[in-house]
């Protein structure tokens, strides 16, 4: 599961007339942790502009999921419920996902979560869906995604093979010595000598 942060950024923005004046936006994407949030958030604001940023702030986003799209123009978050059944004490339970779509209007919008969201086996109400103030979304790319280690299952797991060459293998020994403990026996039996 992804995990979204929030950042904003304060930077000088040069609009359609020419003029500089001071923004303030907000930036959603996706990293391991906090430290992982601001190298990603400094790298990519970097590429953005051409002068001296600040970050202000760094939260975790109550985001569940992001649905982009190719022509969409706005960034609409959409509040969903669901209803579950607590199989433990046998009661429904509520449960609020919020969703980030990317869409020209709120219909647009509307229509790609119902899209986004076919997959759903579960029944879902849409209960709010506003414009959000996220300007840009910065996913992990593939080539930066952490690479997905193989786990074997244990039953599965095999024996570690041998080296192929002839040489003979180290064991381990609790008895290991090293030269510094013959240097505290020499010095043992000086103390000892001396008595």
């Amino acid at each position: 599961m992804q995990t979204w942060y929030e950042c904003k950024v304060k930077y000088l923005k040069i609009d359609q007339s020419g003029h500089e004046r001071k923004v303030n936006d907000n930036y959603l994407l996706d990293a391991v942790s906090f430290t992982d949030a601001e190298t990603r958030i400094y790298k990519e604001m970097q590429q953005l502009t051409n002068g001296e940023f600040q970050v202000d702030n760094i939260k975790k986003s109550n985001l569940t999921e992001v649905i982009p799209s190719e022509t969409g123009e706005w960034w609409y978050k959409a509040k969903i419920s669901l209803i579950t059944i607590d199989e433990e004490k046998g009661k429904e339970k509520k449960i609020t996902n919020y969703i980030l779509i990317m869409a020209d209007d709120i219909n647009h919008a509307l229509k790609r979560l119902e899209e986004g969201l076919s997959y759903m086996l579960v029944p879902y109400v849409v209960t709010a869906i506003q414009l959000s103030t996220i300007a840009e979304v910065f996913p992990y790319d593939e080539e930066l995604q952490p690479k997905e280690v193989a786990r074997t299952p244990v039953s599965e797991a095999t024996a570690p093979t041998p080296p192929a060459s002839n040489e003979p293998v180290a064991e381990h020994t609790d008895n290991y010595r090293n030269d510094d403990d013959d240097e505290l026996e020499e010095i043992d039996e000086n103390t000892e000598s001396e008595d």
